[in-house]
């Protein structure tokens, strides 16, 4: 099995809770063009990353992410 980071969910968190990019940039010293980056989907968080960025929107990590699952025996 295998299981890899689909869609960021990031842009979604930050409407809800009311928060946005610039603020979770000062709060995590991530730059706002990487960040921008992970929102877009150009880049993946690594795992430091997304247990930081989860910790301050209180959210799990999984939630950061819509989760692609390869069982491997196809659809």
């Amino acid at each position: 099995m295998r299981v890899t980071p689909g869609r960021c969910l990031l842009r979604q968190l930050l409407k809800e809770k009311r928060m946005t990019q610039l603020w979770l940039c000062e709060q995590t010293g991530i730059s706002q063009a990487n960040m921008s980056a992970y929102v877009s989907g150009r880049k993946k968080m690594g795992v430091v990353t997304m247990k930081t960025l989860s910790t301050l929107l209180e959210v799990p990590m999984d939630d950061l992410y819509e989760w692609e699952v390869d069982d491997g025996h196809g659809e």
